[in-house]
């Protein structure tokens, strides 16, 4: 399914874009009847055009990808795209934002959402990473690491070694209990399951 954006504008252009798209041909006026919306070469800035008016608009990055959904029937729902950008239209006199992700979601609760939801990208050294992976490639394909000290892998091979031996406690021997003869028991008839038994009654 392919990735989708969404449209922000301001309430007052939000009322002009109800009544253009509105089913009733007589509640919109005539100076609203174009729309249209193009970008310059760098593909995040733009212009909304509606009517005679002219308002900026920037392609902007949403947090995380959104799923819509649309239902026919009011019981079942289906989705129709995932949503990953949005297009926000700001008046003339607003400044254009800065960044290319916005730093919010498109519902309250996603407010700030990269700050206060998403985990944080551990501060790791790439070059170290890059070590670490071969080093375990080597190790899957059976031999030795570059970075180990030898005197420890020493240790490892010899079976009594102090390292390995050392956090190793004696495992204590089971406890084994007399066998004392069962009280109680029928000592001259077979042990029967509930499977022997049979109902004659039917």
């Amino acid at each position: 399914m392919e990735e989708q954006f969404i449209l922000r504008v301001p309430p007052s252009i939000a009322e002009r874009l109800d009544r253009l798209l509105s089913e009733n041909e007589n509640a919109s006026s005539s100076e609203d009847k174009s729309l249209d919306l193009s970008f310059s070469e760098d593909g995040r800035s733009g212009t909304f055009v509606i009517g005679n008016d002219r308002f900026p608009a920037s392609l902007l990055e949403l947090p995380c990808v959104v799923e819509s959904y649309k239902t026919y029937d009011d019981s079942v729902l289906i989705k129709t795209a995932d949503v990953g950008q949005m297009i926000m239209v700001r008046e003339a006199d607003d400044a254009a934002p800065d960044v290319v992700e916005y730093r919010h979601g498109l519902t309250p609760p996603m407010r700030d959402a990269r700050k206060r939801r998403f985990r944080r990208e551990p501060d790791l050294n790439p070059e170290l990473v890059q070590r670490v992976v071969k080093d375990m490639l080597k190790i899957n394909a059976g031999a030795t690491a570059e970075n180990v000290d030898a005197e420890i892998a020493e240790q490892e091979e010899d079976g009594d070694g102090s390292v390995r031996n050392a956090s190793k406690k004696p495992v204590p021997a089971p406890v084994t209990k007399a066998d004392a003869p069962e009280t109680g028991t029928n000592v001259g008839e077979p042990d029967r399951s509930d499977s022997d038994e049979s109902d004659d009654s039917i």
